[in-house]
């Protein structure tokens, strides 16, 4: 739900109020450039699709109708921006984010007092994921960053994507099982234990 003082500049800016656009931009610049800049991977093309995306804001602001919320609504004209760069660049596999944190992962970094020799672990472990991230296909990591970096619900990345729920989630569980084979093949990536009736069947 938008707060009151968003849904203000929003009216605002809809009514060609620019300093109040200027405040949404305020608002969400930081988000919107994160989420650019994992999809880019290139700080300048990142801030290219970021302007990209604030100008076709402003620009369509107009036609917003809060029929989803306002950092969805962003979120998919920052991502359409990102495609649209990417697309003139030339580098439609150049892209990372931070570690996954997921049910379905075996990673475990978390450490409420870690040494330094944890950190550098833990900023190894990082590298490798981003590695493997920019190894996989567009499509699976659209989705991954929109669901494990920026914690948005199945529904919404449906509708900053403009896709299917189903193939949404479809998309979410092979890119995760894609992201974690990479890992293993490249020795970054430990297997889950085996079983307990695996565990017997090896020692008949």
């Amino acid at each position: 739900m938008m707060d009151r003082q968003e849904q203000n500049w929003i009216a605002a800016a809809q009514k060609g109020d620019q300093s109040a656009f200027e405040a949404l931009v305020r608002l969400y610049e930081k988000r919107v450039y994160a989420l650019t800049l994992r999809m880019c991977k290139n700080p300048a093309d990142a801030e290219e699709a970021a302007q990209e995306a604030f100008l076709a804001a402003w620009q369509g602001l107009a036609f917003f109708r809060g029929e989803s919320s306002f950092s969805t609504w962003l979120y998919r004209l920052a991502s359409n921006a990102c495609v649209d760069v990417l697309r003139r660049e030339g580098r439609h596999r150049s892209a990372a984010g931070p570690s996954l944190n997921d049910e379905e992962t075996v990673i475990d970094v978390a450490d409420d007092a870690p040494s330094p020799h944890a950190l550098a672990e833990r900023a190894e472990l990082r590298q490798q994921i981003e590695e493997a991230l920019s190894a996989l296909p567009e499509d699976y990591r659209q989705v991954l960053i929109l669901r494990e970096m920026h914690q948005r619900s199945y529904d919404e990345i449906a509708e900053i994507l403009a896709l299917d729920l189903g193939t949404v989630k479809s998309r979410i569980n092979r890119g995760r099982k894609r992201l974690r084979k990479i890992l293993l093949e490249s020795g970054n990536f430990s297997a889950p234990p085996a079983s307990k009736q695996s565990e017997k069947e090896g020692c008949k």
